[in-house]
């Protein structure tokens, strides 16, 4: 019997991965729960895991390609017919085409028409689109990439007389060159030659920068964002930090002030219920969360990340150091489960560390607020009617205004602020 597996959805709203290596190889025997592929979601990197046992008949897609969720991943052969045969049966062409549909041109996609099978079939996936098979109806408008139907477009050409050497012979910007080098005399005057191959950059969005800038429209657009900016004097929280870093090192564990704001939001959180809640429009509710699970946005190389610590109010100093460092550890090397991302009641962002001072952070939506921390510096203060030098921590507050009044707002920061210009309130909660 053939079974074709098709890429599950792995998490909340996920619509499509990018293959990043393949772990079987056709008529490889698998059993239920051995890695099939690894693929890159929008939050994660994960290996998926075989359903059945069997053998691989077929796989569909190469490293690099991306793959929507319901799209087949592997064929298995679960009974009746060994390994041979089974990619034998996988390697026939498709024989029958069920309907053609039109496409739109959308990012990179395909212009022109692409026949799609039926239900009953299994077509590979690629980023250039379908390979053509022997026998199967010809579109009547070509196929294209949008680069080079521009470019034809530029030329006054008709795309549909240039033959197309890419996959399912797709016209490509290099075919429509190649024809105007041949000297067709149909072409508007244009130099093709001076256009320079390297006069920009073209880089496929990965999966990360995909979701994160679904999720900051979707922010922009379902919140009513409201910033307020604060200063807050750390100089007694330094000198804690300074004394207690030390030991904490020796134990393998670094001490950053972040542990410390998480902290104070933690326990600010538990006083100012507002800012730990989300408004279910839809139903005409609000949700205040009685658990406080702090996410904390990490620069990564792929893009930002926000794993959660949870339980923040529970933990001390040091368990919160610990957990900062173990995120940042697997986020540098791609190892962030699901479960390390959800769950978060209230985001933090941390851009003092590469020199920002103020900035808007963007709700993580759809939480209540997010709290940006800029870069820590020494300034003039008045203190006890002197002038003293003090130690200066930027705070950037952004909240939903649908949710949280400014009165509210206030409160809010300024409890962050009292717990951490006095830390020995921290310490003891």
């Amino acid at each position: 019997m053939r079974y074709i597996f098709k890429f599950p959805d792995i998490g909340e709203g996920l619509e499509e991965g990018t293959i990043v290596e393949w772990h079987v190889e056709k008529g490889q025997s698998v059993k239920m729960g051995d890695s099939l592929v690894t693929m890159e979601t929008d939050k994660v990197v994960t290996a998926i895991p075989s359903p059945k046992n069997g053998v691989i008949a077929a796989k569909f897609g190469k490293p690099g390609e991306i793959i929507h969720v319901g799209s087949a991943l592997v064929e298995i052969d679960i009974e009746g017919v060994d390994g041979e045969k089974a990619v034998e049966e996988a390697n026939k062409p498709v024989a029958e085409l069920k309907k053609t549909e039109a496409v739109e041109e959308e990012g990179a996609g395909v212009v022109g028409t692409l026949e799609v099978a039926g239900n009953s079939f299994v077509l590979s996936a690629s980023k250039e689109g379908v390979q053509q098979d022997i026998g199967r109806p010809i579109s009547k408008k070509a196929l294209a990439t949008p680069v080079a139907r521009a470019i034809a477009k530029d030329f006054n050409l008709d795309i549909n007389i240039v033959k197309g050497t890419g996959p399912g012979g797709r016209v490509t910007k290099d075919d429509i060159i190649a024809y105007s080098r041949e000297g067709n005399k149909t072409l508007a005057p244009i130099a093709v030659e001076n256009m320079s191959e390297n006069s920009v950059e073209i880089v496929p969005l990965s999966q990360i920068r995909k979701t994160i800038a679904k999720n900051m429209i979707r922010s922009k657009h379902n919140a009513a964002h409201m910033t307020v900016f604060e200063e807050v004097e750390i100089s007694e929280l330094d000198r804690i930090r300074t004394k207690y870093k030390e030991n904490l090192a020796a134990d393998g564990i670094k001490l950053t002030y972040l542990a410390f704001v998480i902290k104070a939001t933690a326990l600010a959180l538990k006083r100012h219920k507002t800012l730990n809640s989300e408004m279910d429009a839809d139903n005409g509710n609000m949700i205040y969360k009685k658990f406080y699970n702090i996410g904390i946005a990490i620069d990564t190389e792929k893009g930002l990340v926000v794993p959660v610590i949870k339980g923040a109010d529970k933990l001390s100093i040091k368990g919160i150091a610990q957990q900062i460092q173990l995120f940042s550890e697997k986020a540098r090397e791609g190892k962030l489960s699901l479960d390390d991302m959800k769950d978060g009641t209230f985001t933090i962002t941390s851009y003092g560390s590469i020199g920002g001072l103020f900035a808007v952070p963007v709700i993580n939506y759809p939480q209540a607020g997010i709290l940006g921390i800029g870069r820590i510096s020494k300034k003039p203060i008045v203190k006890n009617d002197q002038l003293a030098i003090g130690l200066i921590l930027p705070l950037s507050l952004s909240v939903d205004h649908r949710i949280a009044d400014g009165g509210e707002t206030t409160r809010f920061i300024n409890t962050i602020m009292g717990y951490l210009s006095d830390p020995a309130s921290i310490l003891f909660n």
